[in-house]
């Protein structure tokens, strides 16, 4: 699926502006585009004045600019923060945004780039400009990003909430609220289809480059593990650039069609949508065909229902953690409730849409 232009070049923008200047040649290999591209995209930029084009590399133009001083809250502007690529996310977004312009509010929105950090200059600038209250969904690629971002998020001044994040307990962002689909029961509603259907050796290829990621491999192994009926169950990486929290072993970042038979698995659980659907064409480029010979569930149901085959998906309820994490937020807002109600944490609960890529054995 081509990404639109304007999209393209919004994340190239957010990118320079998070960190002052970048390479081109970085930029392309970001966004997975040639050089020419993104040197043609910096041009235009540049050309609109949003960029400072130099040999090779491209500046922001905030530094440049007659910024005007910042303003106090006014409490009608909220800014969110989500990371680029990341369409899942985006749905999360979309729920949020009917609540909040339902209630007036108007909604500053920040894409963070794929970069250890990038949220915080965005919410500093989130600030700076007025936002009364913040919904955050940092992308926290490793547990070291995580833990980097707690002291500078729990000493926010205004109210935040974390949308599919889930604060550690004992951590500094105890006192954050967070609205999260609930993984483990999704990781359940997977496994026990697959069961039900009379497999018994299962496959789990999920990423491992974020929280719900993190956990859905955790939840996967857990529950797999404890299960009477499951014989047999392995784990590994749904795509070469899918975890960076190695080294693997070999085993769990071999090809999935090499596990189905090592193990003799006649069923996966995939995550996330775009991953199963290329880890699909792969298997009947080497004769697996789905779901004659495996039988595939999907993590995310963002895109899986467009498959050749469509896929069986477990899907998060990604609009209504927005629109639940809104509300929250909006009574945070509301001064005459914010100091009595207390921190929250509030888990949603995912559904199964099964389609022609699961069948009985």
């Amino acid at each position: 699926m081509r990404e639109p232009v304007e999209v393209r070049r919004q994340r190239i923008l957010a990118a320079v502006e998070s960190r002052g200047s970048a390479r081109v040649s970085d930029l392309a290999a970001e966004l997975e585009v040639s050089v020419v591209t993104a040197r043609r995209d910096v041009e235009e930029l540049a050309r609109e004045g949003r960029l400072r084009r130099g040999h090779g590399v491209v500046r922001s133009t905030l530094a440049a600019r007659d910024i005007p001083a910042p303003r106090p809250p006014d409490g009608d502007t909220v800014a969110v923060v989500v990371p680029e690529r990341h369409h899942y996310l985006y749905e999360s977004l979309h729920g949020a945004r009917s609540v909040l312009e339902a209630s007036g509010k108007r909604i500053a929105l920040h894409i963070a780039p794929q970069v250890a950090g990038a949220e915080r200059p965005l919410i500093e600038r989130a600030l700076e400009d007025g936002a009364a209250g913040l919904l955050l969904a940092p992308r926290w690629r490793t547990p070291a990003d995580e833990e980097a971002d707690h002291l500078w998020l729990a000493a926010l001044e205004v109210p935040a909430v974390l949308m599919e994040r889930r604060p550690g307990a004992g951590t500094a962002l105890h006192a954050m609220d967070s609205v999260c689909s609930d993984h483990v029961h999704g990781a359940h509603l997977a496994v026990e289809h697959l069961v039900g259907l009379g497999h018994r050796r299962i496959v789990f290829a999920t990423r491992d480059d974020s929280p719900t990621a993190r956990t859905l491999r955790s939840a996967c192994a857990r529950i797999a593990g404890a299960h009477p009926l499951v014989e047999a169950w392995a784990w590994t990486l749904s795509a070469p650039e899918a975890g960076q929290e190695g080294p693997y072993a070999p085993e769990e970042t071999a090809e999935l069609h090499e596990v189905l038979r090592r193990t003799g698995a006649t069923a996966a659980v995939l995550h996330g949508d775009v991953d199963a659907l290329m880890l699909v064409q792969r298997l009947a480029d080497h004769g697996v065909r789905v779901p004659e010979d495996c039988s595939v569930v999907a993590y995310d149901d963002v895109v899986a229902g467009l498959g050749t085959t469509p896929l069986t998906a477990v899907a998060p309820p990604k609009a209504d953690v927005g629109r639940a994490a809104a509300e929250l937020l909006l009574e945070r807002l509301d001064s005459e409730a914010a100091g009595r109600t207390p921190v929250r944490r509030v888990e949603l609960l995912p559904s199964l849409s099964v389609r022609g890529s699961t069948r009985a054995l």
